[in-house]
């Protein structure tokens, strides 16, 4: 293999695909990058065999040819070579030679035969979404997933199809994120897979820009071409819990309020909130809110905002972290907090818009 080409031709693919290559890792060769050249193209993958990513880039191809070599060092040279470099890489044997300038490095290298690559996913579905609107699912529901359960399926975001709605829902056990979005086309059916937590990360990374994303849904992966970038994932095999029965069908009470002043009351009452458990108490009165905190140290806050509620009075306990992060994902001027009793999760969303909903369980104070 021989190849060479700009330093920020190369740097773009090697950061593109960075995220997933591991620091310590089982086997040697997932510290490495393959890349493949052909025709005027070299590819760049990384994977840490639940998430694959491999980006493409336009070089000059003097001699086609595949090889690992590792990512973060490569990525290293790259960052640190002069800008507007002319950078050629030469496979030498068990080694490839980076050369640009007068600089010269030699980086071990292992045979591509050994790079394990997620060839077809069988994919049962292909639909195309915007990058903006799946972005969007992404940023308003991945928050909301949970952090190594043993419940592994929650470990994950949700992805639906049904009809023309493609829908993103993500739950830990305690709240619930749900967004969703028209497609241009119907797709094949409908159909439920869980990406795991690694892979929307990585998908929220790289899901920069306009245009359209392909995403293709197998039985075991699911794939999204962004651009030059190709994402591949394994799917969670499991089922994921019936999200609608959590969400409050029609809650009689709800509060509306400007949601910078909720926010900056909440964020204001938790610094006194017990540091394990983050609960606050909200008590809803005519057209008022008040938000008391205490912890084990016998600290107490409490705030007092006015809002738009005309319910009965109530009493209920909520993880504030919860609702806060619920409230940064609102991108509007005001929020409407629904709510059924004090024993009822409560419903946090845009007035006037369904396609975006949070849910959050009730705790005892």
């Amino acid at each position: 293999m021989k190849v060479s080409a700009s330093r920020e031709s190369l740097l773009a693919p090697l950061q593109s695909v960075m995220g997933v290559v591991e620091r310590r890792q089982t086997m040697p060769v997932l510290a490495n990058v393959l890349l493949v050249a052909r025709g005027d193209k070299l590819t760049v993958t990384g994977t840490d065999l639940e998430v694959e990513l491999m980006a493409a880039t336009n070089v000059t191809v003097q001699q086609a040819g595949d090889v690992t070599v590792p990512g973060r060092k490569l990525l290293e040279i790259m960052r640190t070579l002069p800008e507007k470099a002319t950078v050629s890489l030469v496979r030498e044997a068990e080694r490839v030679v980076v050369k640009a300038g007068r600089s010269r490095f030699t980086l071990s290298s292992l045979p591509a035969s050994e790079f394990p690559v997620i060839e077809e996913i069988n994919a049962k579905q292909v639909i195309r979404v915007g990058r903006e609107h799946f972005r969007r699912l992404i940023e308003k529901t991945h928050f909301a997933m949970a952090q190594q359960d043993v419940r592994y399926y929650l470990n994950g975001t949700m992805l639906e199809t049904s009809g023309k709605t493609l829908r993103a829902v993500a739950t830990d056990g305690h709240r619930l994120s749900l967004a969703e979005t028209e497609l241009a086309e119907a797709g094949s059916g409908s159909q439920q897979v869980i990406v795991p937590r690694k892979g929307i990360l990585e998908l929220q990374r790289i899901l920069g820009g306009d245009g359209e994303l392909e995403l293709s849904i197998g039985s075991n992966h699911v794939r999204a071409q962004i651009g030059e970038i190709r994402f591949t994932s394994k799917l969670i095999d499991g089922k994921f819990p019936e999200y609608s029965r959590v969400i409050p069908a029609k809650p009689p009470h709800t509060m509306s309020s400007a949601r910078d002043v909720l926010r900056q009351a909440l964020q204001r009452t938790s610094i006194l909130s017990n540091e394990k458990y983050r609960g606050v108490r909200l008590t809803f009165a005519n057209n008022l809110l008040t938000i008391q905190a205490h912890n084990p140290e016998q600290e107490e806050a409490e705030d007092q905002i006015e809002v738009s509620y005309t319910g009965a009075d109530m009493e209920i306990g909520f993880n504030v972290t919860y609702l806060l992060d619920a409230l940064a994902a609102i991108d509007v001027d005001t929020v409407d907090v629904s709510l059924t009793d004090s024993n009822s999760s409560c419903l946090v969303r845009a007035p006037g818009d369904n396609s975006v909903k949070f849910v959050v369980m009730p705790m005892r104070l």
